[in-house]
């Protein structure tokens, strides 16, 4: 098991070290349940008040701390301990799971495939033909990567992830468990000889390089052309890419949040989870779209949007002041 003192993890935070204690640290954990040989973090000021109860030796916490560590224990002074937090993560994160053949003699892979030097294919993975996979990328066991797909290095997709004829996904991304990519766009329309006539998609999905594709995420692929992530774009699980939609760069997407087909987000938009974005919608770089909120129109750039329809956060929250004094006032 690892372990570490304060100071060999004050060595990687380089923070300031405030207090000491003597028990060597052997795992990260939440403040209320840490025991005293954990590490813990306060992120905000509001957390302070945990502290006094909380029987971990070693918080890394902000600068503007305004409480002391108290005897036998010391906190890591840095300037965002969430960032700083990961760091530790890192430490005592266990190794991935392992192979022991590159290609497993139960995985599937068509003979004009190209898998790069050092890339490892699990069992029971299927490897389409013409498909080109760069170097040191991992397929874990029961993945499927269709025909004429491509891959880049450095890349990991997880079980049973599926990735659709055509399309292509950048370097060190992280596809993981039951994620789509490339299935049909969602396309019908009314006919009177046979009810729905469903529309074909022709298109690919186009993943730029640092992409993460949370379990069970679906990204569609284009009608007729791509549909597109942008480099760095963290999409959470459970997430609804509609076809031909174009993200920007570092894009966060929460928990069942979606996008309708051709809807455009600019460079470091934020979809809260559960938040809905109408078709042919487009967000400005740096907006915020509040949790559970539903867009209907375009959006500038920087704006927060909150509520369903969603308006600018400063108009909801004052209708939802108005709304809660009606409702206290019916009732006097």
């Amino acid at each position: 098991m690892k372990s570490y003192t304060v100071q060999e993890i004050n060595e990687v935070l380089k923070g300031i070290l405030v207090g000491n204690t003597s028990q060597n640290i052997t795992s990260p954990e939440q403040l209320e349940v840490a025991n005293d040989t954990e590490i813990s973090f306060i992120g905000n000021k509001k957390y302070e008040k945990f502290w006094e109860k909380s029987k971990a030796c070693v918080a890394i916490v902000n600068e503007d701390i305004s409480i002391p560590p108290g005897e036998n224990r010391a906190f890591i002074k840095v300037k965002n301990a969430d960032l700083a937090m990961s760091q530790v993560l890192e430490l005592f994160a266990r190794p991935m799971p392992q192979f022991y053949v590159e290609i497993h003699p139960t995985a599937l892979v068509d003979k004009s495939a190209l898998i790069g030097v050092g890339s490892k294919i699990g069992a029971g993975s299927y490897i389409g033909p013409k498909v080109k996979i760069g170097e040191n990328t991992t397929v874990y066991p029961n993945a499927t990567i269709l025909d004429e797909c491509t891959i880049g290095r450095n890349t990991i997709i997880w079980s049973g992830a599926v990735i659709r004829e055509r399309s292509q996904i950048g370097n060190d991304c992280i596809i993981h468990p039951n994620a789509t990519i490339g299935a049909d766009g969602f396309g019908f329309r009314p006919c009177a000889q046979k009810g729905l006539v469903k529309i074909p998609h022709i298109g690919n999905v186009i993943i730029g390089d640092g992409v993460e594709i949370g379990a069970n995420s679906c990204v569609d692929r284009g009608k007729f052309s791509s549909t597109i992530i942008g480099d760095g774009c963290k999409i959470d699980n459970l997430v609804q890419i509609g076809h031909n939609s174009k993200l920007g760069k570092f894009c966060i997407m929460a928990g069942n949040s979606g996008l309708a087909g051709s809807v455009t987000l600019g460079n470091g938009v934020i979809i809260g989870g559960s938040a809905s974005i109408k078709d042919h919608v487009t967000i400005g770089d740096g907006a915020v779209i509040g949790a559970g909120s539903g867009v209907t129109g375009d959006i500038p750039a920087g704006k927060t949007m909150l509520g369903y329809p969603a308006v600018e956060a400063r108009d909801a929250l004052r209708q939802w002041a108005i709304l809660k004094r009606m409702v206290t006032d019916s009732k006097k």
